[in-house]
């Protein structure tokens, strides 16, 4: 897969960004990996270009019941409602951005689910993060709730790899949504993984892409 680059686009630009993604092809995150524990899956696609200072990803979800109770970065996102985003520039480590749907985040550098680096405060500020559901936390709520995520992230939030331009880079990544401790916990992947049990942490099966120069 190669990720699109569209050069001259700033983040803040909310208009010029919603007309990249339009002419992007949103890719499901629809892979129900362990449907006899975890039959629920909520819809949710993701889109992504890169300027070379930044790396746009958007997801849009459409689920029924969400929850934003972590009210901190680097706190345990995953048991909100949360997209996650991993990608690994080489084969010995790896990056998790997991955001929840009102934006707090997760990222640490890793090489397995248990050796990690967490970012710092300043890195985190580096990533801009935009959400139809900003705000403050709440508890679960049912319904025909649908949001979107906009992550834009700087090259130098691969912080143990000292990037400065997405063009050109060839890495691995995968994308995911879950909610742990919803009413209704789901672990869905954009690509499969073949595990006995849910486990996002496994590099071996994320895909290959290309990021244009």
């Amino acid at each position: 897969m190669e990720i699109r680059k569209i050069a001259g686009i700033v983040p803040d630009d909310r208009a010029a960004v919603d007309e990249a993604f339009a002419g992007i092809e949103p890719r499901p995150v629809a892979c129900c990996n362990w449907p006899a524990e975890f039959p629920y899956a909520p819809e949710v696609s993701f889109r992504m270009f890169h300027t070379g200072d930044w790396l746009m990803l958007r997801f849009d979800v459409a689920e029924r019941y969400t929850a934003a109770l972590v009210t901190e970065d680097n706190g345990e996102v995953w048991t909100d409602s949360c997209a996650e985003f991993f990608i690994a520039p080489d084969e010995g480590m790896y990056y998790n951005f997991e955001t929840t749907c009102i934006g707090r985040m997760l990222l640490g550098a890793r090489k397995s689910r248990t050796e990690a680096e967490h970012a710092s405060p300043e890195v985190l500020a580096g990533v801009k993060r935009y959400t139809t559901l900003p705000g403050e936390p709440f508890a679960e709520r049912e319904g025909d709730n649908r949001w979107s995520l906009t992550l834009a992230i700087p090259p130098q939030a691969l912080f143990r790899h000292g990037l400065t331009d997405w063009s050109g880079l060839k890495a691995r990544m995968n994308l995911y949504k879950c909610g742990d401790n919803l009413s209704h916990p789901h672990f869905l992947s954009w690509r499969p993984i073949q595990t006995e049990k849910p486990d996002f942490h496994r590099p071996e099966f994320f895909e290959r892409v290309t990021f244009e120069k």
